[in-house]
């Protein structure tokens, strides 16, 4: 895999001797990747990440993965609310709207399996923006393909499960399951839409059984205790 080095000014120390155990994927929402270089690594802008992956499959490093780069901002996952510190950051070359190229998922493929070996990252630490930040965040949205990623562990998935009562279940009562995936403390709305922009993408109304089971299955499996706390404030 070719590697383009644009290196970016956006960065920082990792703090507190943080090591990355989550990464964290993104789409760009501007309408090219030399768009997204030039806001990137400008640094009025004071954003960036570690990777951008093209939408042709091109691959850019922005920052060492040694350090820490802004793309997190204000979040939580698991308990860790400097996600900056404790992540390595990819943007995928997307406006928002638009299917994710084979070229492109391929070449993160590729990309997600260095980085998890290098960093001994299992899959379920491999996230989405919406997933820390669900209150200010859609990226990388319901296009992408989380079930495809999984099944090559480069992520997580529920297991296939009977058919659910399709009745209401309480919204409530999804918090403490979803908190124990990994979710931040959230409204009950706000981490239903996020959860199932990622894992029941064309689901509507409001939560049923269906995504209490799926939810269950998810904390059981890969609850976020395995994942380090961290108390720090998130900053940039």
């Amino acid at each position: 895999m070719r590697v383009l080095s644009h290196p970016s000014p956006n960065f920082g120390d990792r703090r507190g001797g943080a090591r990355p155990h989550l990464i964290v994927i993104h789409y760009t929402a501007m309408p090219s990747a030399q768009a997204a270089l030039a806001r990137l690594c400008d640094p009025a802008a004071e954003v960036s990440a570690h990777w951008l992956v093209g939408n042709d499959g091109r691959l850019w490093q922005l920052v060492d993965e040694s350090a820490r780069a802004w793309h997190a901002g204000a979040g939580e996952w698991g308990g860790c609310t400097d996600v900056n510190s404790a992540s390595i950051g990819i943007e995928l070359d997307n406006p928002g709207d638009c299917p994710f190229a084979a070229p492109q998922m391929a070449a993160l493929r590729g990309l997600l399996r260095g980085v998890m070996a290098r960093w001994s990252i299992p899959p379920q630490g491999v996230i989405g923006h919406s997933d820390l930040a669900p209150l200010r965040k859609q990226d990388p949205g319901p296009r992408f393909d989380w079930r495809a990623l999984a099944a090559e562990g480069l992520s997580v998935w529920p297991a296939d499960l009977p058919a659910a009562d399709p009745a209401p279940t309480d919204p409530a009562a999804l918090i403490p399951v979803l908190r124990r995936f990994g979710y931040p403390d959230v409204p009950a709305g706000a981490l239903l839409a996020a959860f199932r922009a990622r894992f029941r993408p064309d689901a509507g109304g409001p939560p049923d059984a269906r995504d209490a089971a799926l939810a269950a299955d998810l904390a059981a499996r890969f609850p976020a205790a395995r994942f380090p706390v961290d108390a720090a404030a998130p900053g940039a």
